[in-house]
């Protein structure tokens, strides 16, 4: 019996099976992606125009982008606790958006909707902090494969959510609202408890690598098969059986991790890795692997002028013992009053405060790289709709759905990519996101081409590029500002996507998309009572036909994007100590 209990209380604190519950809350974590699907029931059944409609969908991307209450709450609650939080926001805003518009509730002003839709999507910011930093402390060595596989699924979990409503068959299209409400907070709560660090830089083994490549391997399958699943269900019509074999298939690709907890609780025990305990906190999370050495560093600041100058000449064993010796010292000197220890400021891969984090270039740098290359790659996702209709295509769905999977697989790449330079070269880890945003400049110059075929090509390097950020950022967040203060620092950094987003997409791509279909409905001159009619009557606009709907926007965007990689490679610059001190001691 206490064998039993012994094995399942490994169970419980095992790092793989945090991963795991982290996998299952992100798979439906990421209802924000679901809003091209949900705004056509919003629409007709509030006979709302595409503008009041464009309106909330600024509204969602401020909602799931904004963070700032789930950064700071992470630090004062229980992971749990920002959990629950966050699954009780999905369910009040989703909840009420679904008595709206199925009438069990009085209608509400646009205003108010704009407020119930950020409420809603917000939630989703309280499951991404609590996902992202507790598994960044449990895989302080993998951080951005960890990070990648988390926001892939993340990315899929509109496709997902999508495929298990197919199943309902449901002839009341408000009742996917009523789905998004119920189903990832019923997820979320039965996991919350499991969400937290287990002080994993302990549970070290040599099957590490082969359970990663398990996880990544079936990430990869599992986005390839959601692909030729949607593609099939939009060309042929499928019977319910079909329709049944294909959502257990899924259930099957996303249960199936959970092997590797099990098998890993009935072998051997972990190793412990001096490596890991450099890089990570205690379990408690009560800073990185550097807090005591920070506390020692304090010390050994005011020691430095004190210490006899024949001390550096002895051997490492002897130098370290009357350094302890002078430190212990200093240290009762000071419990007493006699001396007074002036903390110094943190160094890059120590632990920030956010304000701390404020004053220094690497944050900016890496705020203004994000908001020009993940901000453009969002524009094109909003856009794609309008961007594959003014070229031609019918069916934008195709295009819609292709750069969700590339948006995945770039998540999933990019992090793996980016964790083999640190690990192998020791070497920054922006220069991968340097590589995307290069890509996405080429992508982004085809776009504004509109030459036949280039919108395939487009969206696969636009997808790529912009999924590689978020595996990038918050894994080179961590290293560089530490992980006590993780969780406001990288909601902090994802203030510049909704940033980016409204600079590309509210203002730039709308004004010139709405400036050449006016040009176009009016043979060739703009339309003062036009503009009249869109922005203060709130019609319609015309549509936009041709390349030339968004050839300027697209070409200001690559330009944008070059600027992005240049400010990533200086970003490299400036770090390269800091990766070589963090991943060069492993080579060696």
């Amino acid at each position: 019996m206490w064998r039993f209990r012994d094995k399942l209380s490994s169970f419980i604190n095992n790092r793989w099976l945090v991963f795991v519950a982290a996998i299952w809350i992100q798979s439906c974590g990421g209802v924000g992606y679901l809003f091209g699907s949900l705004s056509p029931t919003i629409k007709s059944s509030l006979s709302y125009n595409q503008r009041q409609i464009a309106r909330l969908g600024v509204a969602k991307d401020l909602g799931d982008s904004v963070g700032f209450l789930a950064g700071s709450l992470s630090e004062i609650l229980p992971l749990w606790g920002v959990l629950l939080v966050g699954a009780l926001q999905n369910l009040v805003g989703y909840g009420w958006l679904w008595l709206v518009v199925t009438g069990r509730t009085p209608v509400l002003p646009l205003w108010a909707m704009c407020i119930l839709i950020i409420v809603a999507t917000n939630g989703e910011t309280y499951f991404n902090t609590a996902s992202l930093v507790s598994c960044v402390q449990n895989f302080p060595k993998n951080r951005g494969p960890v990070v990648g596989v988390l926001k892939g699924f993340a990315g899929l979990s509109g496709a997902i959510l999508t495929q298990i409503y197919t199943l309902v068959n449901s002839p009341d299209h408000a009742s996917l609202i009523f789905m998004v409400a119920v189903a990832p907070t019923i997820v979320v709560i039965s996991l919350m408890f499991i969400i937290r660090p287990v002080g994993g830089h302990k549970q070290i083994r040599p099957t590490d690598d082969l359970c990663a490549s398990i996880i990544y391997t079936l990430c990869v399958l599992l986005g390839v098969y959601l692909l030729g699943v949607m593609v099939i269900e939009d060309l042929v019509h499928l019977s319910p059986t079909v329709v049944l074999i294909f959502t257990v298939i899924l259930f099957v690709f996303l249960l199936f991790p959970i092997v590797v907890p099990l098998t890993l609780t009935l072998s051997e025990e972990p190793k412990p890795s001096a490596e890991e305990v450099l890089l990570l906190p205690d379990p408690h999370g009560q800073g990185t692997s550097n807090s005591k050495e920070h506390e020692q560093e304090i010390i050994f600041s005011e020691l430095e002028d004190e210490k006899p100058k024949d001390v550096d000449l002895l051997p490492a064993l002897e130098r370290h013992k009357r350094i302890s010796q002078l430190q212990a010292k200093l240290a009762q000197a000071a419990a007493e009053g006699a001396v007074r220890i002036k903390k110094r400021r943190p160094r890059r891969g120590e632990d920030f405060t956010l304000t701390e984090a404020l004053i220094k270039a690497d944050l900016w740098l890496m705020f203004f790289s994000l908001l020009l290359g993940s901000g453009s790659g969002l524009t094109v996702i909003d856009n794609m709709g309008q961007l594959s209709q003014s070229l031609g295509y019918e069916n934008a769905q195709v295009f819609v759905s292709l750069i969700s999977i590339w948006n995945f697989l770039g998540r999933v790449v990019g992090g793996y990519a980016s964790e083999k330079i640190v690990k192998d070269y020791a070497y920054p880890r922006h220069v991968s996101m340097a590589v995307a945003q290069a890509a996405m400049a080429v992508g982004h110059f085809l776009f504004a081409m509109g030459w036949p075929g280039v919108m395939y090509i487009g969206t696969v390097l636009v997808g790529l590029g912009y999924g590689a950020h978020w595996a990038i950022v918050p894994a080179a967040a961590s290293e560089l500002f530490g992980l006590k203060k993780f969780g406001a620092i990288y909601n902090f950094l994802t203030l510049a996507n909704p940033a980016g987003s409204l600079v590309f997409s509210g203002i730039i791509a709308s004004y010139i998309y709405d400036h050449e279909a006016e040009k176009q409905a009016h043979g060739g001159h703009t339309s003062i009572f036009g503009l009249f009619s869109r922005y203060i009557l709130l019609e319609d606009p015309p549509k936009c036909v041709g390349s030339i709907c968004f050839f300027l926007t697209f070409m200001i965007m690559s330009g944008f994007c070059i600027i992005a990689v240049i400010l990533s490679l200086i970003l490299v610059y400036r770090t390269k100590p800091v990766y070589a001190n963090l991943y060069g001691r492993a080579q060696r």
